[in-house]
């Protein structure tokens, strides 16, 4: 086993998870990015600062909001399944939402002003607070999620950090050809932003979930269990079950081992482990 984060073997299963949960994922984030999509064409085609302030709040929200549905998706296909329909989804993030979203806010508060400052600060919390929102979605942790998050990333910052770079680069790139495309229309920028962020939001979150689980496997040596396994005798709060669908993680069976790859005989190996 890896003591440190591996960086490629990250980004090889984040295009993996990214392929087998684009048609839970996309969808769930075109319907939370509207009302932001509505609010960036509103302000390219003449808002006041006003309406920008407002827009950037309702960013900040939408992604940590989608950055929790993500988690779980991710985490539900660690056994080789999905159980979620997108209306699921939805229902999975509800208990922890109110506080998701506050820690949210206070993490992007502290890391702008950071960067504001002395930029080096804003960059070194973005580092150490990579994981808090998987802290929150998977352990159910409030405030001690940023605490949680610093314990895991540490001994592999520099790696967490690279990872955090190239998703950004990809991410402004991809915007960038977006917002030309979309010229400075109402409609054309609000299309863009909703494509944005249905297809281009997921990365980062993703990115945040696999690490979390990577680190969680260096640090531990434990995985939390997939949406599939928890006790089936426990009720669900939501009064419902989910029948599984195929995967390319894996078989779909209720007896296969967890796996995160093509072979139902290997078991569930992290970034860390090699392809």
């Amino acid at each position: 086993m890896h003591d440190k984060l591996d960086v490629g073997g990250v980004f090889e299963r984040l295009f993996e998870v990214y392929r087998a949960q684009f048609t839970l994922i996309v969808p769930a984030a075109l319907i939370v990015f509207i009302p932001v999509a509505i609010l960036n064409g509103a302000f390219v085609a003449g808002g006041g600062i006003g309406l920008a302030l407002v827009a950037i709040l309702l960013s900040i929200l939408a992604n940590t909001w989608l950055q929790g549905m993500v988690i779980e998706a991710v985490r539900d296909a660690q056994d080789g399944r999905r159980d979620f329909t997108v209306g699921g989804l939805f229902r999975s993030v509800m208990p922890v939402l109110p506080v998701l979203l506050g820690v949210g806010v206070l993490a992007a508060l502290g890391i702008v002003v950071g960067l504001i400052l002395l930029i080096v600060p804003g960059l070194i919390l973005l580092t150490w607070w990579a994981v808090v929102a998987p802290a929150v979605v998977i352990e159910r942790r409030g405030l001690d999620a940023f605490g949680r998050s610093r314990d895991l990333v540490r001994g592999s910052g520099w790696q967490v950090f690279a990872v955090i770079v190239v998703v950004f680069v990809l991410q402004a790139i991809a915007n960038n050809l977006l917002g030309a495309i979309g010229g400075d229309s109402f409609v054309g920028q609000m299309i863009a932003s909703l494509v944005s962020g249905a297809l281009i939001g997921p990365i980062s979150a993703i990115a945040a979930a696999l690490i979390y689980l990577e680190l969680r496997k260096i640090k531990e040596g434990t995985q939390p269990p997939a949406h599939g396994d928890l006790d089936q005798a426990q009720a669900s709060p939501f009064g419902e079950s989910r029948p599984a669908e195929a995967s390319p993680f894996g078989e779909g069976r209720d007896d296969a081992p967890q796996t995160f790859g093509d072979d139902p005989e290997a078991p569930f190996r992290p970034p860390s482990a090699g392809s």
